[in-house]
């Protein structure tokens, strides 16, 4: 009989999928490495085992021992398995940025979870790098991890991921192309394929708020890169020891947005469900095209599964909230459809200035209507209000009509997005759209920047 003495014996042997409508423009054979068949459904899962039979074999990790890991959520996943076969504890640390999925899912498989702010440095105490190493210290018989700097993760790739690409492919991969996180994937993988072949071709894919590519092109450090991005999995601000710079031979970056429309493309176009990741590594091998020839063959990674981002990238409102869904937005009733079902905030002539700024705050709005028993006859807009607070500290008590400014002008729902934005200016904030039914609803610069593609 054929069969895994348990879970962990699946790992690997993860299939190679030739990518065949997103890749039309790209004149060679591109097949995509599908780590998602993995138990964990992430590329993390070699890693995971490597790392703990590892520190098992040299005696860092304890019979009955707590695994401690800041996790983007797949390594976590990976070393829950191990744990749960094993017999060890595991408490995984997050930032706050990860999807829901990724969270709920660590708990389900046993791991206690512990979320960090995404938007503090490194070495803030409360970043998930510190808060890892801090449980560490602070729990009896752990072990911390550390998939950044720990060299059994390249190992990993190096003994498992490439020797699979290096048989698939027959030994004729060319270029490798792959996101980098820890750094663990591609140079593994790297130092394999070039110790089988010097000219196979190493592409990292990293995102727009992490230092890789900067670093790798002039051997600069620059703080001045690193803010805060959306894209899950790849990119650092800081220099994980496992990235070694020397085997990758370029970098290209992709966007927060091209990276979850490409995410989505591919279960559309091609049917594979993956993650925010392989979004980004297949519109990055789409930016390098003109690196590859028509006998090349090219061997993208793709992390993970797209069930961990199903609240995220796989969520029209998720997508639109963040201007990343690709919709036409050509005239005013556009514009207002995410607020469509909601009223609109007014306020009347005679209502006092206080009820006013409760409104603007209760709403996180910037503007509203005035109306009287005619309809519409002026505005409050924010900034006006201020001004004439500063003028006046007693301003709370007094009616509306003492400082509404001029009304907005008003436009049928069919009115062209050109038009509109002719509206809007220094003197004048917003439009309001009537619809067939009578009612209306706001449009704001906001609405006009949010809609540009």
């Amino acid at each position: 009989m054929k069969y895994a003495k348990n879970i962990l014996e699946t790992i690997g042997n993860t299939p190679l999928v030739k990518i065949n409508k997103l890749t039309k423009e790209i004149d060679a054979l591109v097949l995509a490495k599908v780590e998602t068949f993995n138990p964990g459904n992430s590329v993390k899962d070699r890693m995971a085992v490597k790392m703990i039979e590892d520190a098992e074999a040299d005696g860092r990790l304890k019979p009955g021992g707590t695994i401690i890991e800041g996790t983007s959520g797949n390594t976590g996943m990976g070393l829950a398995l191990a744990a749960i076969v094993k017999g060890y504890k595991l408490i995984c640390v997050i930032s706050d940025k990860q999807s829901k999925e990724k969270m709920d899912i660590l708990r389900a498989v046993g791991a206690r979870v512990v979320v960090c702010p995404t938007d503090v440095e490194p070495t803030d105490p409360r970043s998930y790098y510190s808060v890892s190493k801090r449980l560490a210290t602070e729990t009896e018989n752990a072990w911390y991890v550390n998939q950044y700097d720990n060299p059994s993760n390249a190992i990993a790739h190096y003994e498992q991921t490439a020797p699979e690409i290096w048989e698939q492919t027959e030994g004729k991969i060319t270029h490798f192309v792959v996101g980098v996180g820890t750094g663990g994937t591609i140079s593994g993988v790297a130092k394999y394929l070039k110790e089988k072949n010097p000219n196979v071709k190493i592409w990292g894919i990293d995102t727009y708020g992490s230092v890789f590519k900067k670093y790798h092109e002039t051997g600069i450090f620059d703080e001045n890169e690193i803010y805060s991005y959306i894209t899950e999995g790849i990119g650092e601000d800081i220099l994980p020891k496992n990235v070694d710079f020397s085997l990758i031979d370029g970098f290209t970056k992709v966007t927060d947005k091209d990276a979850a429309v490409y995410t989505r493309k591919l279960a559309l176009e091609e049917g594979i469900f993956v993650g925010n990741s392989a979004g980004a590594a297949i519109k990055g091998l789409l930016q390098l095209k003109e690196h590859f020839k028509p006998e090349d063959v090219v061997v993208v990674l793709f992390h993970d599964s797209g069930s961990r981002y199903v609240g995220k990238m796989f969520n029209d409102d998720w997508m639109r909230e963040r201007g990343f869904l690709e919709e036409e937005v050509t005239k005013a009733l556009d514009l207002i459809k995410d607020h469509q079902d909601k009223p609109l905030v007014i306020v009347r002539t005679e209502e006092l200035v206080s009820h006013a700024i409760e409104r603007l705050k209760k709403y996180k709005i910037s503007q509203i209507p005035v109306i009287d028993t005619t309809g519409f006859v002026g505005s409050i807009d924010e900034t006006d209000l201020f001004r004439s607070y500063v003028e006046d500290k007693n301003i709370a008590d007094k009616p509306i009509k003492d400082i509404m400014g001029k009304p907005y002008p008003i436009v049928k729902a069919s009115t062209s997005m050109e038009e509109i934005s002719k509206l809007i200016n220094k003197d004048n904030q917003a439009v309001l759209v009537e619809l067939e039914n009578g009612k209306h609803h706001i449009v704001t610069k906001h609405d006009i920047i949010s809609s540009i593609k």
